[in-house]
């Protein structure tokens, strides 16, 4: 597969610049692929498609306030910070991306909030844009890190064309996120609020969460024609025995396994063995998955409509089958599907 088979011309109208008001209550396309039908639904009426002890994966990851802003020393220059990681929690090491990156050098010193509260010093240059920041700060590390997330704001993509809003620490977050860690949001677990999990559960289908951190490598762009020379940021993961007993019971008596979004599916397949069934894992992945591959794991996806190029729809377009996929595109588009991380949800079942 090449790049360009992945264009597509997508409006700026067309990506949501807000969540729905409910949860649960944005648009789904729903698409078959052994029939080729596709259903236009609201997300609610996912409970139809699955029975009693089917099993829906979710990334429980936590997505923290990653955007901050702080002022170099001397010029006042206004410096975007967008944490990556925590490298050395003793030594308050992070790594950053940093905007504009031509104007820190190592040595510098940034500061941070009304009072200068918080310094970080750049004590190393990783890639054109990103840095090592050394943060000082005198307190004990979880009032650091309160007081460094207290400064920050949800790291909603700039393509969705918006400033951030306060609101959007508790919007660009699934409702079961439970490990800090991510930069971006599992996008296809927002659409699921208490009432819907509720139901589910009264119907008897099943829950298991893995962890991946997504990082921003998901909106990085792919900037190679052929994909098999395209690499994928390393992201961490954790799959507990408990996930694993859940989905391997569930396909050994035949249940249906769903993917809740790709980075679900990355993880799953992953950790994946010879047998098709998944055991436990605790590392990083730089899985890239492209038309063809062969899934191994789940047996119906839940994913957002996603940008042009991405490596988001790349994924989905392997899981569906790509003339199918980006045919429903061309039809989303027309009928006005929302498509980003608030947009709107396409279920692929067989």
């Amino acid at each position: 597969m090449k790049l360009s088979q992945f264009k597509f011309k997508l409006p700026d109208e067309k990506i949501a610049q807000y969540p729905a008001p409910h949860r649960d209550e944005c648009r789904m396309m729903v698409l078959h692929r052994k029939t080729g039908e596709i259903e236009h639904k609201m997300f609610k009426d996912v409970l139809d498609y699955f029975d009693e002890h089917d099993v829906f994966v979710f990334n429980d990851t936590k997505v923290f306030p990653a955007r901050l802003y702080g002022n170099k020393e001397k010029t006042g220059a206004r410096i975007e910070v967008f944490l990556l990681r925590e490298l050395n929690q003793e030594l308050r090491l992070w790594d950053v991306l940093v905007d504009p990156a031509r104007k820190i050098r190592i040595g510098n010193k940034l500061y941070f909030g009304e009072d200068n509260s918080i310094v970080a010093e750049v004590i190393d240059n990783t890639t054109s844009r990103g840095r090592t920041l050394r943060f000082l700060y005198d307190g004990d590390h979880e009032e650091f890190k309160r007081s460094l997330y207290a400064l920050g704001e949800a790291p909603v993509p700039r393509f969705v064309g918006r400033g951030s809003e306060p609101e959007d620490l508790e919007r660009f977050q699934c409702i079961f996120a439970k490990h800090e860690g991510a930069v971006t949001a599992p996008t296809a677990g927002m659409h699921f609020s208490r009432e819907l999990m509720k139901r589910m559960e009264i119907k008897g289908i099943d829950f298991a969460y893995i962890t991946l951190h997504c990082g921003l490598g998901n909106f990085r762009n792919t900037d190679v024609e052929d994909l098999t020379k395209h690499k994928m940021d390393s992201e961490q993961i954790f799959v507990q025995e408990e996930c694993c007993r859940i989905i391997n019971d569930a396909k050994d008596n035949e249940h249906k396994i769903v993917a809740v979004g790709t980075t679900v599916q990355r993880a799953l397949e992953a950790c994946v063995g010879t047998n098709s069934r998944i055991k436990a894992f605790e590392g990083w992945t730089n899985k890239f998955i492209f038309p063809p591959y062969d899934f191994t794991v789940a047996d119906a996806m839940l994913s957002n409509f996603h940008l042009p190029y991405s490596t988001l729809l790349m994924l989905t377009a392997a899981f569906g089958d790509y003339d199918y996929t980006m045919e429903a595109y061309d039809v989303a588009l027309r009928e006005d599907y929302k498509f980003g991380p608030f947009g709107d949800v396409m279920l692929i079942v067989d």
